[in-house]
């Protein structure tokens, strides 16, 4: 009998990418929700247009004898939520608590697969060269989408003291970067400059999103209780990428950079509301995935970001050495 795996959040492309791979696994019935339909085709995932805080998730439970649960819903909103803040706690935090509920009361479902993200760490001065699962949270995230994360990482993790018999699996994802990711780190890359806070070079590490997607995937398949970060295992200086980018930084004091946001988005401009990690950085030790999980990243930092940056329109400084190169080859011609 084949297992049946209900993922939430599908409307979001790496959502759809984790479906869409657990649906190519043998033995895998997968099932899609989410209140917006899918941009792309799901293939062979079944779609359920549906709200996780509606009574009808718990009865849809039920009817598709549904025994494991990948909750990414909440990674959407880091994809650029233009609602309010009290609109993206009720959907985030109350809706995974109604979620988790109903989890509790259906009778076959044996696993929960939570993605997080990595901005639980709170980034500062006072980074560790990587942050360990069992790193203290000290002075707690700094952004609102962190700070929903944690609580709703408390939830998932507070199930098995209801239900011992459900496992369940918290993935801290480092931020998705590859082709076609649209997010506000890749929006903030994609500008004319980029603004960073002056004086600071970050620490950079990301995740493809396949990789991602083949976490999720093992996470479903190889039940492993526990937290997990997950990210490519190399690291990327700020400056290394905005000069692989071709794109000129503009330094404007840590203080200020905050502030800038809005002024910013009217020149087309973004600012992520993550201001500590990219001054900082966060670097994640991504070894006890690696051994727990036998989840291994094929795609470095670097390679995720020269996928990137290939179907990226050219930043001004690449455009400038173009020209010169092109008019260096006429002189000498």
């Amino acid at each position: 009998m084949a297992r049946v795996v209900l993922v939430t959040g599908v409307s979001d492309d790496f959502a759809a990418r984790c479906a869409r791979s657990l649906a190519a696994r043998p033995g895998l019935e997968v099932v899609g929700v989410d209140l917006v339909p899918p941009r792309r085709p799901l293939e062979d995932v079944s779609f359920v247009r549906a709200d996780v805080r509606s009574p009808v998730l718990a009865g849809l439970l039920v009817s598709r004898e549904v025994d494991t649960v990948v909750h990414l819903a909440p990674l959407v909103v880091r994809g650029g939520s233009r609602r309010s803040r009290a609109a993206d706690k009720e959907s985030n935090v109350i809706g995974s608590m109604q979620l988790f509920a109903a989890c509790q009361r259906s009778s076959r479902v044996r696993s929960v697969v939570l993605g997080s993200t990595a901005e639980v760490y709170a980034a500062s001065a006072r980074n560790p060269a990587a942050f360990r699962e069992d790193a203290g949270l000290r002075g707690g995230p700094r952004t609102a989408f962190a700070q929903d994360c944690l609580e709703i990482e408390s939830y998932a993790r507070s199930l098995p003291q209801r239900r011992p018999d459900v496992a369940v699996t918290v993935l801290r994802l480092g931020p998705l970067l590859g082709a076609g990711v649209r997010s506000q780190l890749t929006r903030w890359l994609s500008g004319p400059v980029v603004p960073k806070a002056a004086g600071f070079d970050a620490r950079l590490q990301f995740l493809h999103p396949a990789d991602g997607a083949h976490a999720v995937t093992r996470a479903v398949t190889h039940p492993e209780p526990g937290l997990y970060n997950v990210a490519a295992p190399d690291v990327v200086m700020l400056s290394q990428l905005l000069t692989w980018l071709g794109r000129p930084a503009w330094p404007v004091p840590r203080p200020a950079l905050a502030a800038l946001r809005r002024p910013a988005a009217r020149a087309d401009l973004t600012v992520p509301d993550d201001v500590d990690g990219i001054t900082f950085g966060r670097v994640l030790d991504v070894r006890r995935v690696a051994e727990a999980l036998q989840v291994r990243s094929h795609w470095t930092s670097r390679s995720a970001a020269e996928e990137f940056i290939a179907l990226t329109s050219p930043g001004v400084r690449s455009h400038i050495v173009s020209v010169a190169q092109r008019r260096l080859g006429a002189g000498r011609a």
